[in-house]
């Protein structure tokens, strides 16, 4: 499977341009004249966005989903494709990259990745580049000539290890690079959440759950699930009425 890496493209779901302009499109490499970036509006769910970029465009090497909350540092781009370089010369099977991620499940879990998260660096001590099973959905790119696709029913979440997961039965290999970029999001990283946020986490929980209820305990960076039911008890303790 190794060959050269190719170019980078990018794709975002985008539902608030003020924010998308402070952060995603104030991005170096995002400039006129720079990476090329697909931008999808108000998308029902992220496979939405990112599945209809990986099947209009088979020959493009690598293909980065992205937050509209995330800034990439002046010469992200080029260092991130270094990363993937090197690593597919450690990793024939290399399929997916991300930035901040877990290794192992349970007691067993590691987190692995370097992000400057709303203010807060986060460096963890694992070595890099870590393979992983479970990602971030901040940021992960896709090699454009697997058969990987975004699982259109988990919506807006879990479906980065979704994908993960996914990549390990084919027998790919999915790892944390270090590279670090910006996440700027307004979500709480403490203390309660919206109700209704609380309440679609829940909903593609139930789902991630019975998918991969063969594979649990599965830990991602924000949920350690060992059995159905795990998510939904998280998200109602998390809920704001």
């Amino acid at each position: 499977m190794t060959s050269s890496v190719g170019d980078l493209l990018f794709v975002s779901c985008i539902s608030r341009l003020d924010l998308a302009r402070d952060c995603l499109l104030a991005s170096p490499c995002l400039q006129p004249g720079g990476r090329p970036l697909k931008m999808h509006w108000n998308a029902h769910s992220a496979a939405q966005a990112l599945n209809s970029v990986l099947d209009a465009h088979p020959p493009q090497r690598w293909v980065v989903w992205v937050h509209q909350d995330v800034r990439l540092p002046l010469g992200w781009d080029t260092a991130f494709l270094a990363a993937i370089e090197r690593a597919q010369n450690q990793w024939d099977t290399l399929a997916v990259v991300g930035v901040y991620g877990v290794a192992g499940a349970g007691a067993q879990a590691r987190r692995a990745g370097h992000v400057l998260d709303r203010g807060h660096l986060l460096y963890e001590p694992q070595a890099l580049p870590c393979v992983v099973d479970s990602l971030d959905e901040l940021l992960f790119a896709v090699r454009g000539d697997t058969r990987l696709r975004l699982d259109p029913a988990l919506g807006f979440d879990f479906y980065a290890t979704d994908l993960v997961l996914q990549a390990q039965e084919a027998g790919l290999t999915s790892i944390v690079v270090d590279s670090c970029c910006e996440h700027w999001s307004d979500t709480p990283v403490e203390g309660l959440v919206p109700a209704s946020l609380a309440r679609r986490i829940a909903a593609s929980g139930a789902l991630f759950e019975e998918k991969w209820k063969h594979r649990l305990p599965v830990s991602t960076p924000c949920f350690n699930i060992c059995q159905p039911g795990d998510v939904q008890a998280c998200a109602d303790a998390l809920a704001r009425v």
